[in-house]
């Protein structure tokens, strides 16, 4: 197994920051339940929060972050619109928020076993508290599907 440097998993950070924004924001639109529209806003604020101590980090440490492109961007929305233009219930909105989620989990868990003692103690806390976060995150979406 491979060994991720400091500059990756910061840069998986961001870009995973980037992705959940990106997705909120396409997801708000599509919603009129505004207990859904409030956990959207409330998650989009920590991912805004997550998202600049990861940037503040770069900065610190003169690392450059590249946000996702146009392309993946569009998909997204595409994706998102197509999605809700069938079913825009709360249970599938949900759902939607939590298969993002699930992803993120995900690849925060691979990424912090492919972490080296060596990481640098800022960015791997950054790493635990973005997954403990999404963690928290899915258990909330999980309840508004049922």
């Amino acid at each position: 197994m491979e060994i991720k440097k400091s500059e990756e998993i910061l840069a998986e950070v961001h870009r995973n920051c980037q992705l959940a924004l990106q997705s909120i924001a396409d997801i708000l639109p599509e919603t009129d339940d505004n207990e859904l529209r409030e956990e959207l806003m409330r998650q989009h604020e920590e991912y805004e929060r997550i998202g600049g101590r990861a940037a503040t980090l770069a900065r610190d440490k003169n690392i450059e972050l590249k946000s996702p492109g146009p392309i993946k961007k569009a998909m997204m929305w595409s994706s998102i619109k197509m999605s809700t233009m069938k079913d825009d219930s709360r249970a599938h909105i949900a759902e939607m928020m939590v298969q993002g989620t699930v992803m993120g989990i995900t690849a925060l868990k691979s990424t912090l076993s492919e972490m080296s003692g060596e990481a640098d103690p800022d960015i791997a806390a950054l790493v635990k508290d973005l997954l403990s976060f999404e963690e928290r995150a899915e258990k909330i979406w999980k309840s508004k599907i049922a």
